[in-house]
């Protein structure tokens, strides 16, 4: 059977996030030649070493709202801090069109698997927020029941991070294993989901291959996939854009 194109890449870095190596163009030309129709620029917020200063957000409007064909949106990967705080102010997110979180451990501290999942629970609560990354390393354990419960409650979407899947043995732990357990409860509790490349480099973006192939293990809903569809994700959304 032939599977259905993904036309959206929700979470990628540009050279301004401090170690990734493209532009906003060249990012949206590579999305534009692997036939995407949107494209989402996530820069790191503060706590990663490197990454640009909250100021950036405030002048989002110009960057045009279509590249090469392409439409882009403007988002941030904000992290989870060690009490559940998100490491962006709010006075900074109202400029964006959504907002990822997601825990990185530059700039967060093992709380165990229940205080983990309590902390990033308490930051998907925030309404900006509609998508977590990468929740799948056990270097910093979760609870997955209880998160995608949170994720069904708040309407927020899980990633299957490409990236992730694609790291050196022992960067991170057990990412399959959890994947598998999130999607299983993604479809028990009807939660959509979305495939990201996590790209920091042009030539990665709307990279998704190993990603798919999880899906397809897992015998994943695609109805449950936002990449599938552009109004899937503005019906996902459910707001309009931010004003440019």
């Amino acid at each position: 059977m032939k599977e259905t194109p993904f036309v959206l890449d929700l979470h990628t870095h540009t050279l301004v996030s401090g170690h990734a190596y493209g532009t906003i163009r060249e990012m949206a030309q590579a999305a534009a030649e692997k036939g995407l129709e949107v494209l989402g620029i996530t820069e790191h917020a503060p706590g990663i070493p490197g990454t640009v200063h909250p100021f950036y957000y405030t002048n989002l409007k110009a960057v045009p709202r279509e590249l090469f064909g392409v439409t882009i949106l403007n988002g941030c990967e904000i992290n989870v801090l060690d009490e559940g705080e998100l490491s962006l102010k709010d006075k900074y997110m109202t400029y964006m069109d959504y907002a990822i979180v997601g825990i990185h451990r530059q700039c967060y501290t093992d709380a165990g698997r229940e205080k983990n999942t309590d902390n990033l629970i308490r930051c998907m609560e925030h309404p900006l927020v509609r998508f977590v990354s990468h929740p799948d390393d056990d270097h910093t354990p979760l609870n997955y029941e209880r998160l995608v419960r949170a994720a069904k409650e708040l309407n927020v979407a899980l990633e299957v991070n490409e990236n992730s899947l694609r790291k050196k043995p022992g960067s991170r732990i057990n990412i399959r294993e959890n994947y598998k357990t999130m999607l299983r409860l993604c479809l028990e509790y009807d939660v959509p989901v979305f495939v990201s490349s996590d790209a920091h480099d042009p030539t990665k973006v709307a990279r998704f291959d190993v990603s798919r192939g999880m899906l397809a293990e897992a015998g994943y809903d695609e109805s449950l996939v936002l990449n599938t569809s552009a109004e899937k994700l503005w019906a996902f959304l459910g707001h309009q854009l931010a004003e440019k």
